[in-house]
């Protein structure tokens, strides 16, 4: 993980209004949410598994689940996930089970991030400063 400081750190946006400036860039949120935070992932590239730049945000009023949230952007980070060749070890058997646990687990989820990539994650951040903040 390589951290990216950014004007972005402790901004307030309505989270409704983020998602839709930040989609049409490549950003989705990332599956690991909870009703208090979240991310915004932008994949990278998928070099040795896959390199995201991660917005992290964290609700300041609401839940991420309700209408009119209100969130406060974090520091971003670069993060590298190399996943396995082959079956997972403990995948799950079955239509139900496979239906929610289609994938294997992460090889190694902190993997090291490529050095080419960082002053794209770099540049990507500045981007976004540019687009919410001027």
């Amino acid at each position: 993980m390589i951290e990216i400081p950014s004007r972005l750190e402790g901004k307030a946006f309505q989270l409704y209004k983020l998602e839709q400036q930040l989609k049409p860039l490549g950003y989705t949120i990332g599956g690991n949410w909870d009703y208090d935070h979240g991310y915004f992932d932008y994949k990278i590239a998928d070099e040795s598994g896959y390199q995201f730049l991660r917005i992290p945000f964290k609700a300041v009023d609401g839940q991420l689940d309700s209408h009119g949230t209100t969130v406060e952007i974090g520091r971003p980070f670069l993060l590298s996930h190399q996943y396995q060749s082959g079956l997972d070890d403990h995948a799950d058997v079955g239509n139900l089970g496979a239906a929610f646990n289609q994938f294997s687990e992460p090889q190694d989820s902190d993997a090291t991030f490529p050095e080419t990539y960082v002053s794209v994650g770099k540049v990507l951040v500045q981007e976004l400063e540019r687009r919410l903040l001027d």
